[in-house]
């Protein structure tokens, strides 16, 4: 409790002079409060208003993520891209300026498909190889002279201008992949949308499944030496799966089994 001091009377106003010099001689410069103040005794420390949370930085994704989530995107992409397509050459142009495939970057042509559009019998081939790259064309070299004469025995042809007797042939994947390795999965799961819509615009009468890769893509498995021989369905289509012309350059006592799948592809179009 402070002292006061009655300035009414001189006793008291020089009493008040006096203290007050006495707190000048301790140092006093600045009043701060009608009332004294215990320094003893020290106020509740304010609470200190909460700061705002920082924002999250931007999450960091990992090169697994980033490298699915950039799949992801070439896969929307690939499907707006191949849904626009009215027609086959429309497609065609869809593919060639589909940026998204880094398979692109290393093969010298863009491999469309061969044959007679429209044919009842459609190919799905494996991804080109060297000489397929070079020629622009699927089945080239000498495993596209064994493949034309597989199909010359039973009637068919590539170069037919006729829909009852042509055949029409188109790879997986549209372009070389490096080292004549086999397409990986996302590289086949980007480039789906074109397989599909490139079979719907050929809207043939059956696909023949030639190698593991058309047969993964089509059916979801692969094993063509187990599968073949045996009419399986896909997009609607009824699905023969068979082994490769480069297969059976390697491996020519396997021609006897890709005769029976070619007499029953026969008979299927005879009805």
């Amino acid at each position: 409790m402070g002292i006061v001091f009655d300035m009414g009377t001189p006793e008291g106003w020089h009493a008040a002079l006096a203290a007050l010099a006495w707190q000048v001689d301790l140092g006093v410069t600045e009043v701060i409060g009608d009332e004294p103040l215990n320094a003893y005794v020290l106020p509740d420390k304010a609470k200190a208003a909460p700061k705002a949370a920082a924002p999250d930085p931007a999450p960091q994704l990992s090169p697994e993520a980033r490298a699915v989530a950039e799949a992801g995107l070439a896969v929307e992409a690939a499907r707006a891209a191949a849904a626009g397509a009215g027609t086959l050459e429309a497609l065609r142009e869809a593919l060639a300026g589909f940026e998204h495939c880094e398979l692109k970057r290393g093969a010298r042509n863009l491999v469309f498909a061969d044959g007679r559009a429209g044919a009842r019998v459609l190919v799905l081939a494996e991804a080109p190889g060297r000489e397929e790259d070079v020629a622009g064309k699927p089945f080239a070299g000498a495993a596209g002279q064994l493949f034309d004469a597989m199909f010359a025995a039973i009637g068919l042809s590539r170069e037919s201008p006729d829909t009852e007797s042509g055949v029409y042939a188109l790879p997986v994947v549209p372009w070389r992949p490096p080292g004549e390795r086999e397409p990986t999965p996302d590289e086949m799961a980007m480039l789906r949308p074109f397989v599909e819509r490139h079979i719907a615009l050929a809207d043939p009468d059956m696909i023949v499944a030639m190698g593991n890769s058309p047969c993964a893509i089509l059916l979801g498995a692969k094993g063509v030496l187990r599968l073949r021989g045996t009419w399986a369905e896909a997009l609607g289509k009824p699905v023969m799966p068979m082994v490769t012309p480069a297969h059976l350059l390697r491996n020519a006592a396997q021609k006897r089994e890709a005769w029976a799948d070619l007499l029953a592809i026969r008979a299927r179009l005879r009805g």
